[in-house]
């Protein structure tokens, strides 16, 4: 039976170029804010527990870089991603730190709209990710400079111009695999033996929170499977936008639309 590996695992041409570049991004990052302020490292890696980022993880981990990485639990993750977390917090050398949301602003907004309000309205369903993924993003980032993401610029049109180094807004936003080819992400969990979202295996690319998440179909769009049934113009949760009015050679209209 085939699984993400089987199907995926395809490394490009140059992908040990891009792997040292990745290295290369994160040892930088390790070396400017790593305890930067006092002996606290400002800098920090956010991870979905996707592909990507396990893989962000495991480079930061086997290169013994002093970079903390965190977590998002939403509340609404599937129970597969929770168990690779437990597994993720007991193996990593670097500490990994997990962030849930205000209680009690999941409590009224779920008695005022329901459970499932997320299929209402695009504004209901961006409310729900300000509650369960923004405020609780804040507080992981407060006091840092700059974060690591595992966006890649394959990933959608809203991503394809994305930088190895971000530094359009006030905190540096660093991907060190923006160049990086799905099969280049898949070559390198093979090669490394990195625990993974069985839900990959499954045809889910992209894995957020479970209604909000689905199996996509071949030749989909690798983004197709979260929020489907909203136009293609507001699929960001709001981790990833952009503000209009700030520097935008790195933003596409798609991500400038939705700020």
């Amino acid at each position: 039976m085939s699984n993400a590996i089987t199907r995926n695992a395809a490394p490009s041409s140059d992908y040990t170029i891009k792997l040292a570049e990745a290295q290369g991004v994160l040892s930088q990052a390790a070396a400017q804010y790593a305890g930067a302020n006092s002996g606290a490292a400002t800098v920090t890696q956010a991870s979905s527990l996707g592909a990507e980022d396990v893989v962000i993880s495991h480079l930061i981990n086997s290169l013994k870089l002093d970079i903390g990485i965190f977590v998002l639990d939403t509340g609404r993750l599937h129970a597969q991603t929770l168990e690779l977390l437990e597994q993720f917090k007991a193996s990593s050398r670097a500490p990994v730190t997990v962030y849930t949301p205000a209680q009690e602003a999941v409590v009224q907004f779920v008695a005022r709209e329901g459970q499932d309000a997320m299929y209402k309205s695009i504004a209901l369903r961006k409310e729900c990710c300000a509650i369960r993924k923004m405020e609780p993003l804040a507080r992981a980032l407060k006091g840092k400079d700059a974060w690591i993401t595992g966006l890649r610029r394959e990933q959608s049109g809203a991503r394809a111009e994305v930088p190895l180094v971000d530094l359009s807004e006030a905190r540096t936003k660093i991907n060190p695999l923006a160049n990086w080819t799905w099969g280049d992400v898949w070559h390198y969990i093979q090669q490394n033996n990195v625990a993974y979202n069985p839900l990959h295996d499954q045809f889910y690319p992209s894995i957020g929170c479970e209604p909000c998440t689905r199996a996509i179909s071949q030749g989909e769009d690798f983004r197709s499977g979260r929020w489907w049934w909203e136009d293609e113009s507001a699929k960001e949760c709001g981790l990833h936008v952009t503000q209009i009015g700030q520097h935008v050679k790195n933003t596409t209209s798609e991500e400038k639309a939705t700020a």
